[in-house]
């Protein structure tokens, strides 16, 4: 355990209403030694206050990278769904996560804290459904699902890197561990950045936010100028089934959803910086909503851009490196220019990827100080010079660097690995809603904080769980047929794993370790220990 009067102690601010005490803060002093609390007298480690709302709107823009993530993913909706998946699914994606980061918004507002969704399961769920059992599940499967999105990040740096490779070295053969290499570098730096420049974190998030915004307007404006044009009938209505293997074209259409829904996902990483964030109970909720307002925005527009831009659709299906690459080089007939364009993505994608560590290692540090991860006191140790947890840091790299090994015996194990991550961030934001529902339509409803919903909290709540049901359903679906053991979607197979092996972590250790904080308290006003 760190040495607490080292670290600086910053105060919760878990408040309906900025400057009050919440009716449910309990005070853990009064708590009888029976109720499972004994463990956690100690005061709570706190990571230090320094980032204002700016930073983190720009955190969050740069974690999703949402108009550059359509750069590198648009192509899967050649094969199903066409253009009028990319333009009417990015509109649906972009109302379904508005829904879901307002709803989730509302609970950040009365506990927002590091590792959001475990203890909002906790905090709703019906206390004769056991919630602390809840608490732990979630708390487990929304680190899993981070963890693999930590995989996905360097290997689609990797990806581009390599692709660029292929591009300006045309008789390069890319062999499979050049890509885990290259997903080892792109993971140790950031780890190593996340080590020793902390405080440059909220300049990197504005130099990342202000390049996010400044390479789409170049790139929008270099291939609107240069390139040749789609017509609108392209743009706007077609449709494209029978490629992939589907040819229900209603099937196609919500499998090329996967690329907005890729695109946008991850909002909630923000969240885990709350414990750095100042006036956390306004500022959470808004940063979440911003990010995925301001990118959907970004996405949608870059969408309608590369539409009519995009020249051969099937040339680019038959390219060996990344089809953005061919777009850019089809507008601009030039490889230095090609190569320009290709590196400001490439920035953008690495100051997210800076994030999606920084978001991860708070995460797994929460879960650890909780007493969710084995060996608690290791993995929640934050350095009291650095100030950061500095061993849950360490953890999710080694794990990242570990999964990538998988990729050099088989591409489609790790596939398996990383299908993971876009589901299982959907799934883990079920849960938490459905409890706050349910709270809701018995006239139990918790009480508000800054941000909230008023009126219209139940029926945006509420379409929020469909959408998320939806999307939940049609991520586990193979992309094309028939499918084999290369083409499967692992990634409900790989999660109804990770589940079982939650359970037996519950049942083997798991219902004693585990201790919900001192300063949360069931909104039923029972304390939900494990036993």
């Amino acid at each position: 355990m760190a040495d607490e009067k080292a670290v600086n102690l910053a105060p919760r601010s878990h408040i309906a209403e900025v400057g009050q005490e919440p009716e449910w803060k309990s005070n853990s002093a009064s708590l009888p030694p029976e109720n499972g609390y004994s463990a956690r007298r100690k005061p709570r480690i706190e990571l230090e206050r320094y980032i204002s709302l700016k930073p983190m709107v720009s955190f969050g823009l740069t974690l999703q990278a949402s108009w550059e993530a359509v750069a590198v993913s648009f192509q899967a909706a050649l094969l199903n769904g066409g253009s009028t998946s990319l333009v009417y699914g990015m509109l649906l994606v972009w109302l379904g996560c508005s829904a879901l980061a307002a709803s989730l918004g509302e609970m950040a507002s009365v506990d927002p804290a590091v590792g959001a969704q475990y203890r909002w399961a906790a905090r709703y769920a019906p206390s004769s459904m056991k919630p602390a059992f809840w608490g732990l599940m979630q708390g487990w499967l929304t680190v899993v699902a981070w963890m693999a999105s930590c995989a996905l990040t360097p290997f689609v740096l990797g990806t581009m890197i390599q692709s660029m490779i292929i591009f300006n070295y045309p008789n390069y053969v890319p062999q499979r561990w050049h890509a885990t290499l290259l997903m080892w570098a792109c993971t140790v730096v950031p780890v190593v950045c996340n080590f020793y420049a902390r405080r440059t974190l909220v300049a990197l998030e504005m130099i990342g936010g202000i390049c996010h915004f400044l390479f789409f307007i170049i790139t929008v404006v270099v291939l609107g100028i240069l390139a040749p044009r789609s017509t609108n009938e392209f743009v706007w209505t077609t449709s494209v089934s029978g490629i992939s293997g589907w040819d229900n074209p209603g099937v196609a259409f919500c499998l090329g959803l996967l690329v907005p829904a890729f695109c946008l996902a991850g909002f909630d990483g923000v969240l885990h910086m709350s414990d750095e964030t100042k006036d956390a109970p306004r500022q959470a909720p808004r940063s979440m909503f911003l990010t995925v307002a301001i990118n959907g925005v970004f996405a949608f527009a870059f969408i309608i851009c590369l539409l009519y831009c995009i020249g051969d659709t099937q040339a680019l299906l038959s390219s060996p490196s990344l089809p953005i690459l061919l777009v850019f080089y089809t507008a601009t007939k030039s490889v230095a220019a090609t190569n320009a364009l290709m590196v400001m993505i490439l920035f953008v994608c690495f100051v997210g990827n800076f994030s999606v560590f920084a978001s991860v290692s708070r995460l797994t540090w929460a879960f650890a100080r909780d007493r969710g991860l084995p060996f608690p006191e290791f993995f929640s140790y934050v350095h009291p010079t650095l100030k950061i947890p500095t061993n849950a840091l360490y953890l999710v790299a080694i794990l990242c660097c570990l999964l990538a090994l998988i990729n050099i015996p088989s591409t489609t194990a790790f596939y398996a690995v990383i299908s993971l991550a876009t589901f299982s961030l959907y799934l883990s934001y079920i849960p938490p809603l459905v409890f706050l529902v349910i709270r809701k339509l018995e006239g139990k409803a918790p009480p508000r904080g800054p941000w909230n919903l008023g009126r219209w909290g139940l029926p945006i709540n509420i379409f929020a769980i469909c959408y998320a049901v939806f999307m939940v359903i049609w991520l586990t679906f193979p992309t094309t047929r028939p499918v084999t053991k290369d083409t499967m979607n692992y990634a409900a197979p790989v999660w109804i794993t990770c589940f079982v092996l939650a359970l037996a972590d519950y049942f083997i250790s798991g219902h004693k370790r585990f201790r919900l904080p001192d300063d949360m308290k069931h909104v039923d006003g029972v304390e939900p220990a494990v036993t």
